[in-house]
């Protein structure tokens, strides 16, 4: 069993040797072969550049605005680091690697098409856009001969001449990546957080076989077929990695343009409205469906069955849809790194019914926090008008489970990387050059959605309140930015520079600005030694920076411990740490400010109590405990759903029916009425009747003592008498119910409190007169114990459709807490209590027959018929009872071709019903059909 992870990019890449640089080590290398890196101790820096010395090619590291003293100078902006493949990814297969080493969970990658490290192509073709903003789902048509290339800004020109002058520069040129030697090494781009969780689970045993899906993270179009076939050839048999192959026009258009510049800021609450965002020229989601449509070609080509899929964050959305249309069987994840909005920010996305059920082909779809989870239920029952339960989605034709899996770091792993002796060393180093001082920390790219501005300014506005600290702290902001913002730089450089003019003297610098990435164990060693960490992000969806900087405050290493966290309460690690770290929001200032002061002021023992709490969740929420969850909770939801798929429900075995009927002594009949017994009519009917052929058959039924007969429904308990009052000894329940009159007895039990009932019945009527009012020709139907919606007959029906689905969020939304919720059902808008449904009724009706002081005894038969989604509770209910042995033959029924939890369906609607309960009378009167 294979578990497919499919990522945007893969943990590996390729590094191309210089056109004038000598020849590698490897003395067998030839032109266009890769060659395998000397494998580098965990423990030790490079033995031929020392971390500590500055090299030569190193960028120089800019001041600080406002600086008065070389602060600076101990850091190193020099990411090209001797010892980049120790530090950095990869983790490749044990049989024929021993390096297992840990990288950051929240590395600052570079932009793509822009390395640090690496020496790779650059794209050679930009991003295409639509022709019109009118037809942004095509692409960008060819030229009309197939005989003209064109270029951005280029007139037309013949394809001979074109050619020609490539010839001619071919010859001028200098040797290009097509002529030189490659490895495989390890890449900038990716998620951090993830790869560790994949590392830490296959080297503990929970992944025994795990490929990684995903593209190379270069721009490829410089590289020539063979170049880009051997590549991948290297990757799937030595490292386990399918490529994705994409040129990079359409990675452009997926990645820079809808990733960054539209699902990104909508993700985090930052709305695309200005006049220089691509949101208005969405041409780029032709892009995004092309590179989606790759990845589920590519994992579809190898998967077999019983191979699992695990889809990875919001640059792939629409794999999981795509792969089920190839693999209806397939066992697919779906798991959320980043935030998931309210339905009011993602109903923004003009794509928004095309993402959301690209998401919901998965069988699990996992987000990190509870609110997320929410967020996401609201929002498909509000765009798609989906039923949305506590555990997932009730889709037409199957269920999709929806649950939080918060994601940690690896604690084994940190320890390991820590008792290295570079680590050890900047520990000292940044110890005495802070010495007497206290040390914040933060970390952070400069994007709109970090809260650099807002930590900046109340920072300052502590300098500013509380003179007594200005020369005791420091304040080190590493920021480092992988898109142009000089807008948000140019605002961050003045807040910059006036703390530090403001607050500075000749010996003391309040505030060190690293507009850098800083090397691992620099960034290690600095969060060990710091007394707090700040981090202000105005929406993130996992901040496993802070966990690392728990972690590490053991007090192990360096005389610094049990560090205070200042966390923005809109981070999901807000719900993991709770209010043991300082929760603030970042917009207000005097909070932060507060938190800034009660960091470095508490006492040792209160500091050490918190941490410990801190340092407990971080445990609790580590990777392999992500992994083992995840992978458990889909296996466990995969099988659920498929007992349920209808090509696993068989028709309705008759002969072992009557069989089961004519041996016992003792039986429970419940069968629903609208739809089963009845087709469905007007709830408005004056005159409501039921078929002359239903009430036959029901007398009969219940004129065999042997059988106890049932009939539920959503109509009111006096419609119901009047419906069956010609048949004696019918036991009813009412209202999905909230009602039920046994056999013969004259009286009704209610199974809802009125006063609770009264009390949201209220409320929710306000909301729904609000709606109804904007909904020409619908009408609210009040019942005892539910409200109902009926929009099916207004004039603008797909108005009304949109209002009934934003009624339903509002309601789900505003009266949670009071116990009730609101359901779309053919065309009507069910308010109900959550307490009460029609497997509570038919609970107290088994209990009821087992009570009887006439002899009757336990039921040996139990059989249950249905056509609706509210009969799948009393469906569940019996399969469980014949499961724990209380019934010794149950036959749960439904009716037509959906996903049920019921054991038999019956295709031919009503009249099958009809005749199979005629045949079951007839068998206990001893006469066959």
């Amino acid at each position: 069993m294979t578990v497919y992870i499919a990522s945007l990019f893969l943990p590996y890449t390729a590094s191309f040797c210089s056109p004038d640089a000598p020849p590698g080590p490897a003395s067998d290398t030839r032109p266009g072969q890769p060659t395998q890196p000397e494998p580098i101790s965990s423990t030790a820096p490079s033995p031929t550049v020392s971390l500590f010395e500055k090299r030569s090619e190193a960028p120089p590291v800019g001041l600080t605005p406002g600086a008065t003293t070389n602060h600076e100078r101990i850091f190193t902006a020099d990411l090209v680091k001797a010892d980049a493949h120790q530090l950095e990814y990869p983790f490749p297969k044990a049989s024929t690697h021993t390096r297992h080493d840990l990288t950051e969970s929240e590395a600052h990658s570079p932009a793509w098409g822009v390395r640090t490290s690496l020496n790779q192509p650059k794209p050679r073709s930009a991003f295409a856009a639509s022709p019109s903003i009118l037809k942004h789902q095509q692409l960008a048509p060819p030229s009309e001969t197939a005989s003209v290339k064109k270029g951005p800004g280029l007139a037309a020109q013949p394809l001979v001449g074109h050619r020609r002058r490539l010839s001619r520069a071919h010859h001028m040129r200098k040797p290009s990546f097509l002529e030189t030697e490659w490895t495989i090494t390890a890449a900038e781009q990716g998620n951090g957080g993830l790869r560790n969780a994949v590392r830490s689970a296959a080297e503990s045993g929970q992944l025994q076989d795990q490929v990684w899906v995903g593209t190379l993270g270069m721009p490829t179009d410089a590289l020539t077929a063979s170049t880009k076939a051997a590549i991948s050839a290297k990757l799937e048999e030595e490292y386990n990695s399918l490529t994705v192959d994409v040129n990079d026009s359409d990675f452009d258009g997926h990645y820079t343009h809808f990733c960054k510049t539209i699902l990104w800021p909508v993700f985090h609450y930052q709305i695309p409205d200005n006049p220089k965002s691509k949101a208005y020229e969405d041409h780029s989601w032709v892009y995004y469906v092309k590179l989606n449509q790759a990845f589920a070609d590519r994992i579809a080509r190898s998967w077999r069955r019983g191979d699992i899929i695990w889809v990875q964050d919001y640059h792939l959305l629409l794999v999981p849809a795509m792969l089920r249309k190839l693999l209806p069987d397939a066992q697919i994840g779906f798991f959320l790194h980043v935030a998931f909005p309210s339905s009011e920010v993602f109903r923004c996305l003009a794509p928004r019914k095309e993402l959301l059920e690209g998401i919901l082909g998965a069988n699990l779809v996992g987000f990190q926090t509870e609110e997320y989870c929410r967020h996401f239920l609201q929002t498909c029952s509000r765009i798609l008008s989906v039923e949305a339960t506590n555990d997932g989605l009730q889709l037409e034709d199957r269920f999709v489970n929806v649950n939080k899996f918060p994601i940690g770091i690896d604690p084994l792993s940190w320890d390991k990387r820590r008792k290295a002796a570079d680590v050890e060393q900047w520990i000292k180093t940044i110890s005495d050059r802070y010495a007497g001082t206290r040390l914040i920390v933060a970390r952070d790219k400069i994007d709109q959605v970090r809260g650099i501005r807002q930590k900046l300014l109340s920072y300052e506005l502590f300098l500013n309140t509380h003179p007594e600290w200005r020369e005791k702290v420091v304040l080190v902001q590493v920021a480092t930015s992988t898109t142009e913002q000089p807008e948000l730089e140019a605002t961050i450089s003045d807040i910059v520079m006036r703390i530090n003019s403001t607050h500075s003297t000749l010996a003391h610098q309040p505030l060190v600005f690293l507009k850098q990435d800083l090397a691992f164990p620099q960034y290690l060693a600095l969060i060990s030694v710091a007394d707090a960490m700040m981090i202000t992000s105005l929406r993130e969806g996992m901040n496993l920076t802070s966990h690392e900087f728990v972690y590490c405050q053991d007090g192990k290493y360096g005389a610094q411990r049990y560090g205070s966290l200042i966390l923005s309460e809109f981070t999901g690690s807000a719900s993991v740490f709770g209010h043991h770290a300082l929760l603030v929001n970042p917009w207000d200032y005097h909070q932060c400010a507060d938190a800034i002061e009660t960091a470095l002021t508490r006492s040792e023992t209160e500091r050490q109590r918190i941490w410990t709490r801190l340092h407990q969740s971080v445990l609790q929420n580590s990777t392999s405990n992500w992994v083992k969850s995840f992978s458990e909770t889909l296996a466990r939801v995969w099988h659920e759903q498929s007992s349920r798929e209808i090509m696993a429900v068989p028709r309705l075995p008759m002969d072992k029916l009557e069989e089961q009927y004519r041996q016992a002594k003792r039986r429970l009949i419940i069968l629903d009425y609208e739809g089963t017994l009845a087709s469905w009519g007007s709830p408005k009917s004056i005159i409501v009747t039921t078929p002359q052929r239903a009430i036959t058959t029901l007398a009969d039924l219940t004129e065999d003592p042997k059988n106890v007969v049932y009939v539920m429904s959503a109509r009111m308990p006096e419609e119901l008498e009047r419906l069956f009052r010609l048949v004696s000894g019918l036991g009813l329940i009412a209202e999905n119910g909230c009602f039920v009159r046994e056999p013969y007895a004259e009286t009704w039990s209610k199974l809802t409190n009125q006063v609770q009932t009264n009390a949201w019945k209220t409320a929710v009527e306000q909301i729904l007169k609000y709606y109804k009012d904007r909904a020409e020709g619908s009408w609210i139907e009040q019942r005892h114990c539910s409200l109902v919606f009926h929009y099916e007959a207004a004039e603008d029906r797909p108005s009304a459709y949109r209002l009934a689905s934003e009624c339903a969020d509002h309601i789900n939304d505003a009266c949670a807490n009071q116990g009730v919720h609101a359901i779309l059902v053919d065309g009507v808008l069910v308010v109900e209590a959550t307490s009460t449904n029609k497997s509570s009724a038919a609970e107290l009706a088994w209990r009821s027959c087992l009570e009887q002081a006439d002899g009757g005894g336990r039921p040996d038969l139990l059989l249950a018929i249905g056509d609706s989604r509210d009969d799948e509770p009393v469906f569940r209910w019996a399969n469980k009872l014949e499961s724990a042995h209380a019934v010794n033959y149950a036959m749960t029924v439904t009716l037509g071709s959906r996903s049920t939890e019921a054991r038999a369906t019956l295709t031919q609607g009503v009249a099958g019903v009809l005749t199979c309960l005629e045949r079951l009378a007839k068998t206990s009167a001893g006469r066959s059909v």
